[in-house]
């Protein structure tokens, strides 16, 4: 199962997420699910609605809990995490989640997204994804 997260600021549009996805979805592949902060969760819907992807809420105050490979201080200090794209994608993915690389950036620098992997449970059975 592969998660995309979002992260955005507040002037982002729909088609500043759907390019941010459009560029990971070159880079990684498809996607099966979008993820987002609680807080964030409506824009993201909206553009999984459009792709007719199920978009999964992830708590905001879960957020810092997260390990991530890009290190913004403005991230940071509004939402105690380095990413909120990345952080989004692993705590969506679960447990043994791991990044496909780091966030990637709309062309107008408005969102970010970035791909996490779930690791299969022993519930899964062989071949298929979670």
């Amino acid at each position: 199962m592969r998660i995309a997260g979002f992260g955005f600021r507040r002037s982002a549009t729909l088609a500043s997420l759907a390019e941010a996805l459009e560029r990971l979805e070159a880079r990684h592949g498809p996607v099966d699910r979008l993820a987002a902060a609680e807080s964030m969760r409506p824009r993201v819907e909206a553009l999984g609605e459009a792709r007719g992807l199920a978009t999964l809420g992830v708590p905001d105050a879960a957020l810092p809990s997260a390990e991530t490979l890009t290190r913004s201080r403005h991230s940071r200090q509004a939402r105690g995490t380095g990413s909120v794209a990345e952080a989004v994608a692993l705590l969506a993915a679960g447990p043994g989640a791991a990044l496909l690389g780091p966030r990637l950036t709309s062309m107008d620098r408005r969102a970010t997204a970035a791909m996490a992997s779930a690791v299969p449970t022993r519930d899964t059975p062989a071949g298929e994804t979670p």
